[in-house]
């Protein structure tokens, strides 16, 4: 029942979101819509390894950096078609995951998050020195200028992505290997597990879809440099955005995308002068998240729901059953 419900309310969601540019004309909020949805699959990628398997990464933004970096390099410099050059996106950024969490991935808790924040680090340093990224001064692509086109693209792109992770995540044997290395990591290893090829392929199963996002973002936009791409505002938005909206789940992060989102919009809009005022207000969503809900958004409404739902009573026991339940004095007492 439950899973007849979600499908359904996913169904209706879809549909809608399929629909509303024929409704909605308007250039800027398809815009606005598009990168929403962007969002959405970065914080969905994000709670791979964050949330099923228990690594903070801070380097996430590097596997969309690399993704964008990629089409912008192989389209405008190797000239590939750009349906040629979107996969290639998400193999750069897994063959980046694969060489990354060697080292990395032997770390746990906060040395982790640290690798990889120096890791992004590293590889912006690095955007901005060589020759091929444009440098400092970025990288322009070839305008494709059609709005429904990337709208479309990305709502199909992040679907797919979506039900690929709920299979794997949800349905399929792995999702539960991954919770076993999250709640202990000996005792996933003493199951007869292997921890370390595990959290490899989910480091690998998260920045796929993040470069792809990536490849799509940069030709989308059209341009792109190191701190747009490879800065530490993607990461950190993502974090917040799984962790506000519950951890561990695939409708939580989306759920965080889309509010923490329409609060950027929000003071972007009106307060953009208070670049400061939002990283604070980030981190304070952070902190406000782990001390009071730390399930995230959905999972406290799942747990209450769970709660106020009344139990079921028990059935009463038949005759014979209750009369052999009483105890029959012997003869003679």
């Amino acid at each position: 029942m439950k899973t007849s419900r979600g499908a359904a309310i996913l169904a209706i969601i879809t549909a809608a979101l399929l629909i509303l540019p024929l409704v909605v004309h308007d250039t800027f909020v398809l815009r606005v819509l598009t990168e929403g949805i962007m969002w959405i699959g970065l914080a969905i990628a994000f709670d791979v390894i964050a949330g099923y398997t228990g690594y903070l990464n801070f380097g996430h933004g590097a596997f969309f950096g690399i993704g964008a970096y990629t089409i912008g390099i192989l389209m405008m410099q190797a000239h590939l078609p750009f349906w040629v050059a979107l996969p290639l996106g998400g193999v750069a950024a897994a063959l980046t995951a694969l060489i990354a969490g060697i080292p990395t991935l032997r770390l746990k808790g906060a040395y982790f998050a640290i690798a990889t924040w120096a890791l992004s680090r590293a590889i912006q340093q690095l955007a901005l020195n060589v020759e091929f990224t444009g440098g400092p001064d970025g990288m322009r692509l070839e305008a494709f200028l059609n709005p429904l086109f990337f709208y479309y693209l990305m709502l199909i792109t992040v679907g797919a992505i979506f039900l690929v992770l709920w299979y794997l995540l949800e349905r399929a044997p792995f999702g539960l290997k991954l919770k076993a290395i999250r709640e202990d990591e000996e005792g996933a290893k003493a199951l007869g597990l292997n921890p370390t090829m595990l959290k490899m392929q989910s480091f690998i199963l998260s920045a796929i879809p993040t470069g792809i996002l990536g490849g799509i973002y940069a030709y989308w936009i059209t341009f792109i440099d190191p701190s747009s791409t490879l800065g530490d505002l993607v990461s950190d938005q993502a974090v917040v955005m799984v962790v506000f909206g519950g951890m561990g789940t695939l409708f939580g992060p989306a759920l965080g995308a889309i509010l923490i989102f329409a609060f950027k919009t929000i003071f972007w809009a009106y307060l953009s002068d208070f670049q400061l005022l939002y990283l604070i207000i980030l981190g304070a969503l952070i902190a406000i998240s782990v001390i009071f809900i730390p399930n995230g958004l959905w999972g406290t409404l799942v747990k209450r729901k769970a709660v106020a739902r009344p139990q079921e009573k028990p059935e009463p026991a038949s005759e014979p059953a209750a009369l052999s339940a009483v105890a029959v004095p012997e003869e003679g007492n």
